[in-house]
């Protein structure tokens, strides 16, 4: 089977950039982890490719079949998100698999598939200038929804807490406070390492 890169990091610090760039680079020829979600779907985004857009019904039906790898609830102003990976077949392959998530799905990925099969590409950003492309990015949709992104940024502090980056092995950090380009040829490096 082939090799499951995961991408992570604290919210705005380009990780979905980051993500679609990856995959349309016909050098790595790497497969998308599509995940599950039940929140709204976001201008841009795209069914089955962005997130497969679902309900909590099914995420109940998955959960009865025994399919979901990791399943995480947010408690947002707009009532509960759930976010879920759901083994369905995509990672029966040969080819390598580009994913993007939380340390916390990192975590129960790695446990599902062990640890030779998951690598981790952990993305960094400095607060202030991540903070500003949240900004930046909410302005662009339709109904901005400042107090999740406040929510979300502030959460972020626990979530990706150095202590929980270290207990998830995760050492090495990619950063992304300059161009794209720069943080992606930091990426493809370390993909290619791990081949």
């Amino acid at each position: 089977m082939g090799k499951i890169f995961y991408i992570m990091g604290k919210s705005a610090t380009g990780k979905d950039h980051i993500y679609g760039e990856l995959l349309q680079d016909p050098e790595l020829k790497l497969k998308p982890l599509v995940l599950y979600t039940t929140r709204p779907i976001r201008s841009g985004e795209t069914e089955g490719e962005t997130y497969y857009f679902s309900d909590e019904q099914h995420l109940k039906q998955l959960t009865a079949e025994g399919k979901i790898i990791e399943v995480r609830c947010y408690q947002t102003i707009h009532g509960p998100w759930y976010y879920f990976t759901a083994d369905e077949g995509q990672f029966d392959t040969e080819q390598d698999i580009l994913g993007i998530g939380t340390l916390e799905s990192y975590s129960e990925l790695r446990s599902y598939f062990g640890e030779e099969r998951i690598v981790p590409l952990y993305i960094e950003v400095e607060d202030g200038l991540r903070l500003k492309r949240a900004i930046g990015r909410e302005e662009q949709q339709e109904q901005p929804k400042y107090q999740e992104l406040c929510r979300r940024f502030l959460a972020d502090s626990q979530d990706f807490s150095e202590e929980k980056i270290l207990e998830q092995g995760i050492e090495e950090r990619i950063h992304n406070n300059g161009t794209l380009e720069e943080c992606l040829e930091r990426v493809r490096q370390v993909i290619r390492r791990h081949r």
